[in-house]
């Protein structure tokens, strides 16, 4: 199996639980945080919408500065309300299913470097970096808004199960 097959696979499942926790979001409750250090539902939420973009910029450069030298640095967003929220994620994980499915095995494999001030981060394998900083990133940052759902009150939908919230007969 190609490995574009394999991720493709894989974001299917994964972006199907995302959205099911990120439909969830009480619109009432987009300002709220657990802690005065922690992000607020909206602005956790909006950036599990840009992770997928995030695909863009790894399959297609081979690095990225997240802040470079000059030039004004990476703006998070916080979109005000759960649609947006939704349209995001979908028009992101369409162009993630997009570049995924037309990456070769071998370009997959070649290195990717995350810099910061002209200064390199890290450097490894494009596929590594699609796995743990995109894949593996979006499903932190889902169980934490899991986390969050709960402490609203807002029912949390099962991701790799049924939840307590959801009986399966």
């Amino acid at each position: 199996m190609a490995i574009n097959e394999s991720l493709l696979i894989e974001l299917q499942q994964e972006a199907a639980a995302t959205r099911k926790v990120l439909e969830n979001i009480p619109e009432d409750k987009l300002a709220w945080r657990p802690h005065e250090k922690s992000m607020t539902l909206s602005r956790l939420a909006t950036h599990i919408a840009e992770l997928p973009a995030w695909g863009e910029v790894m399959l297609s450069r081979d690095e990225f500065d997240i802040a470079p030298p000059g030039a004004p640095p990476f703006q998070p967003q916080e979109l005000g309300s759960v649609a947006e929220i939704l349209d995001l994620f979908d028009k992101n994980v369409a162009k993630l299913r997009e570049l995924a499915g037309s990456t070769s095995d071998e370009d997959f494999r070649k290195q990717w470097t995350l810099l910061k001030g002209g200064n390199q981060v890290f450097t490894a394998p494009r596929i590594g970096v699609v796995r743990s900083t995109l894949f593996n990133h979006t499903i932190h940052h889902r169980g934490q808004l899991t986390v969050f759902l709960r402490l609203v009150g807002a029912p949390v939908p099962g991701t790799y199960g049924p939840s307590a919230d959801e009986t399966f007969e």
